[in-house]
């Protein structure tokens, strides 16, 4: 495991590097989320070689020394944990984990009175709940409100440990309150949080098509060469005017006009002059 850890480190951490180079702006490549999040993920194991090179012979030193080598033991191992965000990596080409960042980024706004909601609640249930419980029944799990706290959060979010239940009537009609006020607070923003995920998922998918298709159209265009595009290429020639003159050589050609003038007559000698506007 040393090794295939090592092996994967070693590649993320070029990688961070080459960005970090190519980067335009260094400020910038710092500030970004992804980014922090791939340091974070990196430097545990660098920290990790650095702390364990030394000897562990320290141990033997007075107890002051030794609280400070647990201190940092217990550090070590918290960055060591935080070798868990390398799954976070997966939002640069996973179009889902993209789609859920910005739902969130978008909808903080319902969220946040989501929260206020729960808190609500929760303020009004723990203490209905203690009061059911413990004054009039005297049973000793619901201790203090603060404690039952634990309990209305878990009752009105349907998860129920059971770790705490109540027992009297009074009791468990307050629990039966609160998961039904639960179920509809968690509801009443979950619409909305769902179209936002929706259009959010829309916009992202147009946005990754179109810049494939910018992609390819410019593939496209470096391997097209410009004798290719005049060959290809036409002119537009104006269209033949058809243009009708007299034939004065041919006997009877200003005849057949007038007969045409004529209504159609056959006989050649009723010859009437043509208006002016026949033509």
């Amino acid at each position: 495991m040393f090794i295939i850890e090592t092996v994967c480190v070693g590649w993320f951490s070029l990688e961070f590097l080459l960005r970090f180079v190519q980067a335009h702006s260094k400020l910038e490549f710092l500030r970004g989320p992804l980014n922090i999040i791939d340091a974070m993920a990196i430097l545990p194991y660098y920290v990790s070689l650095i702390v364990d090179e030394n000897p562990t012979s320290e141990h033997e030193r007075p107890s002051g020394g030794k609280g400070y080598l647990d201190k940092l033991g217990l550090v070590l191992r918290i960055l060591r944990a935080l070798r868990i965000l390398y799954v976070m990596r997966l939002a640069r080409h996973s179009l889902g984990l993209q789609t859920l960042g910005l739902t969130v980024r978008r909808s903080m706004r319902e969220f946040g009175l989501l929260l206020l909601f729960l808190c609500v609640a929760v303020t009004l249930f723990s203490p209905l709940v203690h009061l059911a419980e413990s004054e009039l029944t005297g049973v000793q799990d619901f201790s203090s409100i603060p404690a039952s706290y634990w309990w209305a959060i878990i009752s009105m979010t349907t998860v129920g440990y059971g770790d705490m239940v109540p027992r009297s009537i009074p009791g468990q009609v307050v629990a039966l309150s609160s998961i039904l006020s639960g179920i509809l607070i968690m509801a009443f923003p979950a619409t909305s949080i769902f179209h936002m995920f929706s259009r959010s998922y829309q916009e992202l998918k147009q946005e990754h098509d179109r810049l494939f298709k910018e992609e390819c159209a410019a593939a496209a265009a470096a391997t097209t060469g410009p004798e290719d595009e005049q060959d290809r290429g036409w002119v537009a020639f104006p269209p033949p005017r058809l243009v009708l003159t007299p034939d004065t050589e041919t006997p009877g050609s200003f005849e057949d006009l007038s007969l045409l003038g004529n209504g159609g007559e056959t006989s050649g000698k009723n010859k009437h002059p043509l208006p002016a506007g026949a033509f």
